[in-house]
């Protein structure tokens, strides 16, 4: 086998888990080649980072070439979420958080956004393969080994250690059977992007650029939209609901413009979207996904683990996703740095159990959205409590600090505040 096939670390997927693990494993002197099967720039869903992923980044040693980029390519100033339902407005402001870190990030276009982040990690010196599929996988106690597809032809690539950051193609998953069903209900997407032309409109006076818009369908509780806005007057707009509520489109072979005109019912039966979407204009195709709430056996085997989504992804509705495939890169580089150094590794409680924590504060926060007890706590917490900027860090992608409340016990304490916000709500109304 030639040397330029032979590395110590090789990573499925160019994507940012991909691109941040690669840089974090660099700076210890490894060697890596990621194997991309798209090319640069390609579209990708989650836009919207939450600031968490900064401190990531920053990690990385990407974070000048962000700041120096972000207006060029679009990207927005992001400073907290803003809610939305049935007329009543809330909003929270990440620097006014529970936990330490950065309070603000950006919302980005994903094509420019993940190139960025593949650039540097090629200047720092990664050897990146866009073009190239992994059709197999074999790992033994020297190594892994992986079978490629290239536009050239076949060929093996010998590691160290693998890393799947493969997102939703899922690799390792795939070939080695390790998928299993998501607790989370099947659920799709509909969405594109759209001149927004906000500013034109009466309600636009009021809109504010520096969040994401998350809106609750004015009659269906379980149905709702992201609005992203982009610095260069544009946006990802999207509604997200239960199989069932698209049954026109569940057909193998809907055309664009069903799912145009699906997106566009949707958006004008809410009547602040509808207004401040009076003007805006459809500049992409509209897509759809679904089926994206996956899970997997185990986040590790011998010699290889799973990074973000090709391990679980929960759903779109509080933007965890990038936040959790970063997070489970710097966590993996950590322990794949320990373990080809000759130190004892523990994978489970190592990466598998610390990465889970905040995967499981994230999944209750989605179920209870889903099932609104949580949309109670977030609209009666327009009001400022001590509570809020708890629910505030985790909304900004801190959900692995367990000095906060609602990370070491979320479960228990979101039910509870639940509870008190829905009482509280109830002798409101009836005053």
């Amino acid at each position: 086998m030639s040397k330029s096939n032979t590395f110590d670390i090789t990573i499925i997927g160019a994507g940012p888990s991909g691109a941040i693990a690669a840089s974090l494993l660099m700076q210890n002197g490894w060697s890596v080649c990621l194997l991309e099967r798209e090319h640069f720039p390609r579209f990708s869903i989650g836009e919207s980072l939450l600031p968490h992923c900064m401190e990531m980044i920053e990690q990385a040693n990407m974070l000048d070439s962000l700041l120096a980029n972000a207006e060029k390519c679009g990207f927005q100033f992001k400073n907290g979420a803003a809610f939305h339902r049935d007329g009543h407005d809330c909003h929270f402001d990440f620097t006014k958080k529970f936990t330490q870190g950065p309070g603000t990030t950006f919302q980005v276009k994903r094509a420019e956004f993940d190139k960025l982040l593949a650039d540097e990690a090629e200047k720092q010196g990664a050897e990146i393969r866009y073009g190239h599929s992994v059709t197999a996988f074999e790992s033994s106690e020297e190594g892994t080994l992986l079978s490629v597809d290239g536009p050239n032809g076949s060929y093996q690539v010998a590691a160290k250690f693998t890393l799947d950051a493969s997102g939703f193609g899922r690799v390792l998953p795939r070939l080695l059977k390790l998928e299993r069903d998501s607790v989370l209900i099947n659920r799709k997407a509909i969405f594109t992007h759209f001149k927004d032309n906000i500013e034109q409109t009466p309600a636009g006076k009021n809109f504010d650029r520096d969040k994401i818009l998350i809106t609750v369908h004015p009659t269906k509780a379980d149905v709702w939209y992201w609005l992203i806005p982009f610095s260069d007057g544009t946006a990802s707009i999207g509604v997200v609901g239960e199989d069932h509520y698209f049954d026109e489109n569940n057909q193998a072979d809907v055309s664009t413009e069903q799912l145009t005109a699906t997106l566009l019912q949707y958006l004008n039966e809410d009547p602040n979207l509808a207004s401040l979407l009076a003007k805006a204009e459809v500049i992409a195709p509209v897509r759809t996904v679904g089926g994206y709430s996956a899970n997997v056996s185990s986040l590790h085997g011998q010699n290889f683990a799973l990074l973000g989504n090709a391990g679980e992804f929960l759903d779109p509705v509080f933007s965890s996703g990038v936040t959790i495939a970063m997070h489970s890169a710097m966590l993996a580089a950590e322990v794949v740095d320990k373990q080809l150094s000759k130190q004892a590794v523990d994978w489970q409680q190592d990466y598998t159990v610390p990465l889970s924590k905040g995967i499981e504060t994230f999944k209750h926060f989605v179920m209870s959205w889903y099932d609104t007890s949580l949309q109670e706590v977030i609209f009666f917490s327009d009001e400022e409590t001590e509570v809020k900027p708890m629910i505030c860090s985790i909304l900004a992608g801190y959900a692995w600090d367990e000095e906060n409340p609602y990370v070491s016990n979320t479960k228990r304490r979101l039910n509870v505040l639940a509870e008190i916000c829905q009482d509280e709500a109830t002798a409101k109304s009836a005053e």
